[in-house]
């Protein structure tokens, strides 16, 4: 009887998996219709050939990272350390995307970082200036030329497991392949072992950092959608809110239009940034949309 291998995954593509472990890699696929998996899942297989197997277990995780929407749930990564939200003024950034992902960050408890993309560009330093009151919340701001210098990243990134996430366009496959010269053969190696094809830019997938450490990778995105936050749980995840939440006229104050509201109040002084506010309005009117 073939025994139980600990392993990690490490890309994932479709209904398959590929998983690390001591004994190589593997190919594999989940019992059933059974899925919930991430990529740095820590899991069980039982191996089934000489690099096929059947994953048995997920291990417990220590957090996880996923965007929603009314129709499904797409997990990004799991047991992470750190997140890395990647930006650029070119193409034109969008802060409601950034707003949520940092939401997300927050609500699965994984510290963030904002990674400032193509300081080479002079429509750079306007982002940057606009970006800096996101550093008096919490979010570490890191500014560089992926094309040039990718340094700047490197005590962040080691011994520990990141995760970058962005738009299309910002320049995350660079800062990849800056960071980890061999990303191009180890994208063709998943590639072949998961059968992707053309479509390796889809999936999301974890390579071991030169110095130690580890890197995901996760496809470009124009959305983020947080359909499983509660209304409770979304005023929590913005740092902002917090040392203003119970004194509302209103004990159940939602902070959108209702007088003697404190964050509101807030935002028209300027001690709360008015487009994080928006974003707030919007994802509060997206969790009051009916669910069919």
């Amino acid at each position: 009887m073939t025994a139980r291998q600990a392993g990690r995954v490490v890309a994932i593509h479709g209904s398959h998996f590929l998983v690390e472990t001591t004994a190589g890699v593997f190919d594999c696929v989940t019992r059933g219709k059974k899925g919930g998996i991430a990529c740095n899942d820590q899991v069980e297989i039982k191996p089934t050939g000489a690099t096929g197997a059947v994953i048995e277990q997920t291990l417990p995780r220590t957090n996880l990272l996923y965007r929603s929407d009314r129709f499904r749930v797409k997990l990004l990564a799991a047991n992470v350390d750190r997140i890395f939200i990647v930006t650029a003024a070119v193409p034109s950034p969008n802060p409601d995307l950034l707003n949520r992902c940092l939401i997300a960050a927050e609500a699965a408890g994984i510290p963030a970082c904002i990674v400032v993309n193509k300081t080479d560009l002079p429509e750079t330093a306007a982002l940057l200036a606009r970006l800096l009151p996101y550093e008096a919340l919490g979010y570490p701001l890191l500014a560089l030329a992926a094309k040039q210098d990718v340094t700047a990243m490197l005590p962040w990134l080691a011994g520990k497991t990141s995760i970058l996430i962005g738009a299309s366009g910002v320049g995350k496959s660079t800062l990849i392949n800056r960071l980890i010269p061999e990303a191009e053969i180890a994208t063709r190696e998943i590639s072949e072992a998961l059968d992707t094809g053309k479509h390796t830019t889809t999936h999301t997938r974890l390579y071991h950092l030169p110095n130690g450490g580890n890197l995901i990778d996760s496809p470009g995105m124009q959305e983020f959608g947080l359909q499983h936050l509660d209304s409770a749980g979304l005023q929590a995840a913005f740092p902002e809110f917090r040392p203003l939440i119970g004194q509302c006229r209103f004990y159940n104050c939602r902070h959108f239009k209702e007088p003697g509201c404190a964050i509101l109040a807030a935002v028209a002084t300027g001690q709360i940034m008015a487009e994080r506010w928006r974003s707030y309005v919007a994802l509060l009117h997206e969790l009051d949309a009916p669910k069919y």
